[in-house]
């Protein structure tokens, strides 16, 4: 109940803060004003070798304004919370605005696109923030590990987080809404042994509720044995093959479209897919859904970073490109309409075809399984992709030995179109939730 309390008034000092800040706007410059306030509460615990490593408790707020003076705009952060220092940052925002140039596509978003009541999406189960109570859990996490097998032989660290979040907003065209939410996080990463080699791998849990956190020793086991499983690893030779990317890695290989579908990059006309939109980009099957609303969803916002109303869409329908990613900037640049994705993407569900992993490697038969990236070799502008991988070789369905020190390549383009399938054990741990996916064929350096 402490907590709770503490909470709420948190929440109150953050609402009158945004309420003064734009009241002392209204009377000190004739400009149009938006408002954001984060605040974030909550703990960091990291263990090492039973030992714990580094303690944290950080409380961290800061106060956004952003002020429009006709088509110039000034935007300014601070920490200081006071009637004073908001003066003074508006007096900064207002200096900066008059000695910035003019630009017609800046302003507010359109009144009818703004968030005037926001939905509850079950993002806040809060819980003590006990430090005793996460060096507990990151501790079981790495004992059950080291238990598991003699072979692994060492911890690079078991992590565990408890983070609350509050979220309030304001504009000059009336809208003040507020939201709160809950992040749970644990991560271990352990190293094995053998004769001949010494290998390192990890796994990971997030949820908004901390029941719904793997438990510390499911954690330990999972770490141990992928760290394990990497045993014995082989370089091989280079060629061209299929490839899978295992579920971890999936929301990477769809993160990719981002950027590239970004309304700053295409206004810029510095992305690979500037003529693609309404375009069939992927295989007739596949379908991305963006869904800013599922409750307790890891990228569930009812509002985007300009308080514009966070929408249910298709990012990609029947393998067709169906809409760029816009904030009211950029859209103006397009003549288009915002999306509501100021501040980035939501949760996308990524469709499959409700076949499991084991069909999905019998289907490939004989090619590369990739569980790890190393790297940023992608290119927004040409779609080229390189990144350095680890992984497994698969041959007749079956999973043969660990593989590393290769580096896969190709062009998005291709990858995307050429994607034969995707399984149904779907990674819940990101905003981008997708099964394992099948290419037909990728470049592989290795030997």
């Amino acid at each position: 109940m402490k907590l709770i309390h503490q909470i709420k008034s948190e929440e109150n000092l953050l609402i009158n803060t945004v309420k003064n800040t734009l009241q002392l706007a209204k009377q000190t410059t004739n400009c149009s004003i938006e408002v954001f306030i984060k605040k974030t509460i909550g703990i960091n615990v990291n263990v090492r070798n039973n030992i714990v490593e580094n303690v944290e408790f950080n409380s961290d707020g800061a106060l956004f304004i952003t002020l429009y003076n006709k088509f110039s705009k000034g935007s300014v952060s601070s920490r200081d919370f006071s009637l004073n220092g908001i003066k003074k940052i508006l007096e900064i925002a207002l200096d900066i605005s008059k000695n910035s140039s003019s630009d017609f596509f800046v302003g507010l978003p359109e009144l009818k696109l703004l968030c005037f009541h926001a939905q509850d999406l079950d993002l806040f189960y809060p819980s003590e923030l006990n430090i005793k109570n996460g060096i507990h859990f990151a501790s079981i996490a790495e004992k059950e590990a080291f238990k598991f097998d003699k072979r692994i032989v060492n911890s690079e660290g078991s992590f565990f987080s408890n983070h609350i979040t509050i979220n309030v907003f304001g504009n000059s065209l009336g809208m003040l809404e507020k939201y709160k939410s809950t992040i749970y996080s644990a991560y271990n990463c352990m190293i094995a042994k053998d004769k001949n080699s010494m290998q390192r791998d990890f796994y990971y849990s997030n949820s908004r509720k901390i029941e719904n956190l793997e438990k510390p020793d499911i954690l330990g086991k999972r770490t141990a044995q992928r760290a394990i499983s990497r045993l014995g690893s082989k370089k091989i030779n280079t060629m061209k093959a299929s490839i899978i990317f295992s579920r971890e890695i999936s929301s990477n290989f769809f993160s990719h479209l981002v950027p590239a579908i970004s309304g700053d990059n295409v206004y810029r006309k510095s992305t690979f897919l500037l003529n693609d939109l309404q375009k069939k980009i992927f295989p007739i099957w596949l379908n991305i859904i963006e869904n800013p609303h599922i409750p307790q969803g890891l990228g569930s916002k009812p509002f985007d970073n300009e308080g514009v109303k966070t929408s249910i869409k298709y990012i990609v329908e029947n393998g067709i490109l169906k809409t760029w990613l816009l904030n009211s900037y950029n859209s103006r640049k397009l003549g288009l309409i915002s999306t509501g994705n100021s501040g980035g993407t939501y949760n996308w569900l990524i469709s499959n075809q409700n076949i499991s992993f084991e069909n999905l490697l019998e289907n490939m038969n004989t090619g590369l399984l990739v569980t790890e990236l190393m790297g940023q070799g992608v290119d927004i502008v040409s779609g080229n992709y390189s990144q350095g991988a680890m992984g497994f070789w698969v041959e007749n369905g079956k999973i043969q030995h660990p593989v590393n020190e290769i580096t896969i390549s190709g062009n998005l383009k291709d990858m995307w179109f050429n994607i034969l399938s995707i399984s149904n054990d779907i990674d819940m741990r990101n905003k981008i939730q997708c099964g394992s996916i099948l290419v037909s064929e990728m470049q592989i350096s290795g030997n």
